[in-house]
């Protein structure tokens, strides 16, 4: 191992993220003396989404066994192995349907499983692995001399040469605990135990409010499928005046799963770094969009839908986007909900996938690798034009939430307003909360809610958020950051008061990003932006600024590969 001279391996997080990072450990045979993991919650494997923290039995992941990244063992000979009579409706006699999405709790148990297994493995490779549970790290402490980081628990403190950070999923809490009815996320669903007979505000409408579209239905009323297969939902009696009102800004739901090909997340695809560097040479220091957008997404539609590409090659991102957006702004939301489901449904049927569909996804993938060396001219343009489309399209909503969710729709329970940015959402007296916006004809709007809850996701947090003082004040992290191609850009953006544009020396300006500077091994790099060699950052709410796409279990396994691959490099 190179930069292990790496007796003891840290890893600071046990859910999916440190799976990852051990599988490859061991499949590329690394021999550290000492693996020492720590997990602030009672199992491995899980981390939030897959475990009690955030969900419950209604919750489904939008995987199938199919797309799983490949583990010591596949979930179907878990299956066979284990008793999952908690969910019938997967698995029978040990048999499972491959393509359909997986229960949550279930996919949680599979990784419990196999963070044990791969355990065993690091044993049998003769490595000394401890894991802790139900140990919270309260701080983490470079020594400049030694080069080690000591870890320190509540009640210990431990030395290793080499630190990882995967902490998974952040929820920080603004009013939650506070404020009577105001919810800072959905998590965990196990805090939402009694009826709401009256409305509910919920901020956001993609896979996170699902989750708590999905738990507060229950708790109101009941689904029922008849005969035909189409799904019914009746509130309580004593839930007779409970709905939701979802607030989004782009106003649109989720996208559908649809039959994907199983090339469709090729790592193929994506630019190695000698692309990259190489590009970068020859065009003045940084990766273009536009390059990218041709090559992982243009290039690849050329291929899998000719017809298609032919009426959109010659368009550049913005007017891609318009095209792709204009139905959906021409339809009421929950029509086009409907209208993309009858076309995922046949998609599926025919295992027929939808060509551009699949290659956005891929091209969200693959823009990870290239996306820490755009200028911030193009970051910008991703964000603002780019991310929302792709957002709604990667969410691949499961096709037995779309059948609650219009039930809901066909009920009168649920609702979709469309708002903009200066939308806002306060407590509101003892409790609840008043939502203030525009409706669609520039009329000032203010509903009250006894309840309100932000579904808006895994926001992308910043230096100051990380809960490790040690490491901030070494100085081993800085923010992230991009630097302008054109100074003219910058300049006015300033003027126009944008705070996350600074000046820098010589006349040069740059963006600050969300989240910690990183380099493409996910190594920290500190205020000079030098390397720290044996800091890696790959904790989802701290990496967002850089990467994009940032979630998931195929992300847990690639990054988990590239910074293995840097230990031998």
């Amino acid at each position: 191992m190179s930069n292990i001279n790496s007796k003891v391996i840290a890893l600071i997080g046990g859910g999916p993220a440190a799976l990852f990072l051990l599988k490859h450990i061991i499949t590329k045979k690394i021999k550290p003396d000492t693996i020492l993991i720590f997990e602030k919650n009672e199992r491995l494997g899980t981390g939030m989404p897959y475990g009690q923290h955030g969900s419950g039995k209604e919750h489904v992941a939008n995987v199938s066994a199919n797309e799983l990244p490949e583990l010591l063992t596949d979930i179907e000979e878990y299956i066979k192995r284990n008793e999952v009579t908690d969910f019938p409706d997967y698995s029978k006699d040990g048999k499972i349907n491959r393509d359909q999405v997986i229960p949550r709790l279930l996919l949680g148990d599979y990784l419990e499983n196999q963070f044990e297994a791969y355990i065993k493995a690091a044993k049998s490779m003769g490595i000394k692995i401890t894991a802790f549970t139900d140990t919270k790290v309260i701080d983490i402490i470079g020594n400049a001399e030694s080069g080690q980081y000591s870890i320190i628990t509540e009640d210990a403190n431990y030395k290793a040469d080499t630190v990882i950070l995967c902490t998974g999923h952040y929820w920080s809490k603004s009013y939650e605990d506070r404020h009577k009815g105001w919810y800072d996320s959905p998590y965990p669903p196990s805090k939402f135990n009694a009826a709401t007979n009256h409305p509910v505000a919920v901020k956001g409408a993609s896979l996170t409010a699902v989750d708590i579209i999905k738990t507060l239905s229950r708790i109101n009323g009941t689904f029922n499928t008849d005969e035909n297969g189409h799904v019914n939902y009746t509130l309580h009696s004593q839930s007779e005046n409970f709905s939701i009102d979802l607030y989004s800004l782009s106003g649109f739901l989720p996208a559908l799963r649809f039959h994907s090909e199983d090339e469709a997340y090729s790592s193929d695809w994506k630019m190695t770094l000698k692309e990259i560097y190489d590009y970068k040479k020859n065009h003045g220091g940084f990766v273009d969009l536009d390059y990218v957008f041709n090559k992982n997404f243009k290039l690849i539609l050329q291929k899998k839908d000719p017809e298609f590409y032919d009426t959109i090659k010659d368009m550049n991102i913005e007017e891609f986007v318009d095209k792709m957006m204009k139905l959906r702004k021409e339809l009421d939301s929950f029509e086009l909900f409907k209208a993309e489901y009858a076309e995922a449904e046949k998609s599926i049927k025919r295992h027929q996938s939808i060509s551009w569909k699949e290659a956005l996804t891929s091209f969200s993938y693959a823009m990870n690798y290239p996306a820490k060396h755009f200028s911030a001219e193009d970051m910008l343009r991703l964000n603002k034009v780019l991310m929302p489309l792709i957002s709604i399209i990667i969410a691949a909503l499961p096709q037995s939430s779309y059948r609650e969710i219009i039930a809901l729709y066909d009920a009168g329970v649920i609702n979709l307003n469309n708002v903009d940015a200066a939308s806002t959402v306060t407590p509101y007296d003892v409790e609840g909360a008043l939502y203030q916006y525009k409706d669609k004809d520039g009329n000032p709007v203010e509903r009250y809610y006894k309840m309100y809850v932000d579904a808006t996701g895994q926001r992308p947090l910043n230096f100051n958020d990380l809960p490790f003082d040690g490491l901030k004040q070494n100085g081993d992290l800085s923010t992230g950051y991009l630097n302008f191609k054109n100074n003219e850009e910058a300049i006015k953006l300033l003027k126009e008061g944008n705070a996350m544009v600074k000046a820098g020396w010589n006349e040069n300006y740059y963006m600050q990003v969300k989240g910690l500077s990183i380099n493409d091994y996910f190594q920290a790099l500190d205020a000079y932006g030098k390397v720290k060699e044996n800091l890696y950052i790959m904790a989802v709410a701290f990496i967002g600024g850089l990467n994009p796409d940032y979630s998931g279990l195929d992300f847990c396994d690639t990054a988990g590969e590239t910074i293995v691959q840097s230990f031998l490099n």
